[in-house]
């Protein structure tokens, strides 16, 4: 494709707060998350149209008339059909492909030895969402949480009081590919009876696209049980904690 003076999205990086809002609603893949800034990864893979423009919270989108490479459709169906073959190929893959990804339930009874150890509240393996099978045996009739990746680093007492009780499912909204995991948790939740939700996550603004996946995969399956939403603070305090 030749350069050609076209629509093209603008990035203010000054304004971009890495939330990721734009990537997701970048159907194309033009925009990436790169360094905590979102970037236009490659100008033929923006179609000009401003899709994304809408899903920003800080204004920093914007459509500029450029010299920029035309929009290559073809590529761009190209790019797309990598990354689906490549989330599948994780979503999908066999327990018996790796020993980590085996699901197992797990004994969350006190460790031997007495004294101040405080025993695992883990109670079932694997815990990561991508690898965790939707016919998993300790889903059914399961009370859930659903927590972002660094949640367990920042609350000092995360086993007790997130844990206890409940299955972990735990994955990041930033960094991961979240349209198997909404497709994942849609087929979980509307053929295990889960019974209940706490999603777990951090105060950084891209967080709480765990809140938004989570509650549109529950509306996707039709689903009703009660989805607590807990904010924790980068000090190690819950901030908010709410039930939808």
């Amino acid at each position: 494709m030749g350069r050609t003076a076209r629509k093209i999205i603008r990035i203010d990086e000054e304004k971009c707060d890495g939330c990721g809002k734009c990537a997701s609603a970048c159907h194309e893949g033009a925009i990436e998350i790169v360094n905590g800034k979102a970037r236009l990864v490659k100008e033929s893979y923006c179609d000009g149209l401003g899709a994304c423009i809408g899903d920003c919270p800080r204004g920093a989108l914007t459509i500029e008339t450029r010299e920029a490479d035309g929009f290559d459709e073809k590529a761009v169906a190209e790019e797309m059909a990598k990354k689906e073959a490549s989330s599948r190929v994780i979503a999908e893959a066999p327990a018996c492909g790796c020993p980590s990804a085996a699901a197992r339930t797990l004994n969350t009874s006190v460790a031997p030895g007495g004294g101040a150890q405080i025993p695992s509240q883990l109670s079932a393996w694997p815990v990561q969402i991508a690898l965790i099978p939707p016919t998993a045996p300790f889903l059914e009739d399961a009370d859930l949480l659903i927590a972002a990746d660094c949640t367990p680093f920042a609350f000092p007492d995360f086993h007790r009081r997130f844990m206890k009780g409940r299955v972990t499912m735990v994955g990041c909204p930033k960094l991961d590919d979240t349209g198997p995991y909404l497709e994942k948790l849609t087929e979980i939740f509307s053929t295990r009876g889960i019974r209940s939700v706490e999603v777990a996550y951090m105060q950084v603004p891209c967080c709480s696209a765990l809140t938004r996946l989570v509650l549109a995969a529950r509306e996707a399956s039709g689903a009703s049980f009660p989805v607590r939403l807990t904010r924790i603070g980068l000090d190690g305090a819950i901030q908010e904690s709410r039930t939808e």
